[in-house]
């Protein structure tokens, strides 16, 4: 369980395929306190901590991960948003986040507005995910309110410190992403389609 406060980045320092499976080393700050077994998000996907070398460790995704989520796009130097899983008793300064992507949505338009920015994301709707207008979003582990919503896409506002303590630093047009939507909403959508 995490809040979607992204606590920290890494850099991608290797990628070893392994049958249908991704071995991803990441190098970042947090990793001298990491434990095998442990949870982390990367870029939203919650991924086990398989080994730790000092400031380095390894996770692996499974083919269902890699095909859900953008990380087997991961390029050796890329950026990742990181956060570890949630201690019982802390406060939730974000949201509820799993962790588990939904799926992908792409860039579609970046506007700077006066100190901030509006960032719209397309996705594919035939999943019948939704997000509705000042709901919360998970954007590559980061937690969000919905600024505006339609049936295939959305806008987020960004303040300038999730701007530079985010990935949000390098999107642009066309930047894939991946996408947790909320999950209470998930669980309401679901029993209203069962009850049709």
């Amino acid at each position: 369980m995490f809040t979607g406060i992204v606590e920290e980045f890494g850099t991608v320092t290797n990628l070893a395929p392994e049958k249908d499976n991704l071995h991803i080393s990441i190098k970042s700050n947090i990793a001298s306190e990491l434990k095998i077994d442990q949870s982390v998000s990367h870029n939203g996907v919650c991924l086990t901590v398989v080994s730790v070398n000092g400031d380095e460790y390894t996770v692996t995704a499974i083919r269902e991960t890699l095909e859900r989520s953008c990380l087997g796009q991961l390029k050796k130097g890329d950026t990742v948003n990181l956060e570890r899983a949630m201690k019982l008793g802390d406060r939730l300064d974000g949201h509820i986040v799993q962790g588990h992507v939904d799926q992908t949505a792409m860039c579609s338009d970046i506007k700077n507005v006066n100190g901030s920015w509006l960032f719209t994301f397309t996705y594919d709707a035939s999943s019948n995910n939704i997000t509705i207008e000042k709901g919360s979003i998970t954007i590559d582990g980061t937690s969000l309110t919905v600024v505006d919503s339609g049936p295939d896409s959305f806008s987020v506002a960004i303040i300038p410190y999730t701007y530079e303590h985010t990935n949000f630093r390098n999107y642009k047009i066309g930047t894939e992403v991946n996408l947790e939507f909320d999950v209470v909403g998930k669980y309401v959508a679901r029993l209203l389609e069962l009850h049709k």
